[in-house]
């Protein structure tokens, strides 16, 4: 058992930041992004629109690193934006609670 407390330590250290270190004012924004920047294409009730809908009953089947991914790294091919040039990751990861349902 000592012999994993070591990696443990070492990947708990190396994960990115998680949405509870954001200030309330940034999530403020996040919430105000998600609002108007996302419901502009994806429904401003997030049931579809020129994107996918984005219903929690729908989101909480896919992978948050997929979702973190298509926040960071945008849909080539399709109208979705990367939006990594504004938002950190763990701004993303805080959308993926977010629209999953969650309160983070």
């Amino acid at each position: 058992m000592k012999h994993l407390a070591l990696p443990v330590l070492l990947v708990l250290a190396a994960a990115p930041a998680v949405a509870a270190d954001l200030s309330p004012e940034r999530q403020k924004q996040l919430g105000n992004l998600l609002a108007q920047d996302c419901g502009s294409c994806h429904g401003m009730t997030m049931k579809g629109g020129l994107g996918s809908p984005l219903l929690p009953a729908l989101m909480r089947d896919l992978g948050d690193e997929a979702l973190v991914a298509t926040i960071l790294d945008g849909r080539p091919g399709t109208p979705m934006p990367p939006w990594k040039m504004i938002l950190s990751e763990a701004d993303a990861r805080w959308l993926v609670r977010r629209l999953k349902g969650e309160n983070p």
